[in-house]
């Protein structure tokens, strides 16, 4: 082999053997900024005390008819509107939206994260809410109105985004949303979800429907009529 033949095969293993340690640097850079769900759960003390931290909260919201009418098809149509309630503070309004809806009965979907005792480690689990979608009587789920985006991290739960790394926040709130397709991925971890957690009720003027969630996650409504 001709010298140059040689110094042009130590060039291209030098270029080689360079990009090979500059992957393997990227890589483990990459391995140690983002977590992984299972070390998030399992590891990860700041999200397993503010998960602890979630308290046993009553009411969380309500609706209202602002007003009925029939659409040009001769449809029913519900104008509602939907109050979110900040934590622990029942009187006070977080979020507030209107949605058109088709007949009646309506359903509100929600999405149930439960936290076991064994989790939490002091005898009392925790469960979390996502609302997901408003739909009326005859209306598919699927075709519901996104009432909150799948992967979005509520502000309702902001201790728990806080309690993560900025590039974790992602990685944990894609794990919980996940669990409406697969209640049970991370059972292992005492983690489950109740998908479709869904009330309905025939939304009538002069009341206000309010929403409650019971110490095990349940969702339900309770009727008040206008003072």
């Amino acid at each position: 082999m001709s010298k140059n033949a040689r110094s042009g095969k130590i060039i291209v293993n030098l270029v080689v053997l360079a990009a090979i340690v500059t992957a393997a640097i990227l890589g483990a850079a990459f391995y140690f900024s983002t977590s992984s769900i299972h070390s998030l759960l399992t590891e990860n003390h700041k999200l397993n005390k503010a998960i602890s931290n979630l308290t046993n909260e009553e009411q969380i919201g309500f609706v209202t008819l602002k007003s009925r009418n029939r659409n040009e098809q001769g449809q029913v149509e519900s104008l509602i509107r939907f109050v979110q309630t900040p934590p622990g503070k029942p009187d006070e309004i977080a979020s507030e939206e209107l949605f058109v809806v088709s007949g009646e009965v309506i359903h509100f979907d929600a999405l149930i994260v439960k936290f076991s005792d064994e989790y939490v480690k002091d005898g009392k689990g925790r469960a979390l809410y996502l609302w997901r979608r408003i739909y009326g009587e005859s209306d598919a789920p699927a075709d519901g109105q996104l009432i909150q985006s799948r992967g979005q991290a509520p502000e309702r739960y902001n201790a728990i985004t806080q309690s993560l790394r900025l590039k974790d926040q992602a990685v944990f709130w894609d794990a919980v949303w996940n669990l409406a397709s697969d209640p049970q991925q991370l059972s292992e971890y005492g983690v489950t979800a109740v998908f479709g957690n869904a009330i309905y009720s025939k939304i009538e003027p002069d009341k206000v429907y309010l929403f409650k969630i019971s110490p095990t996650g349940q969702i339900y409504p309770d009727v008040l009529n206008y003072e």
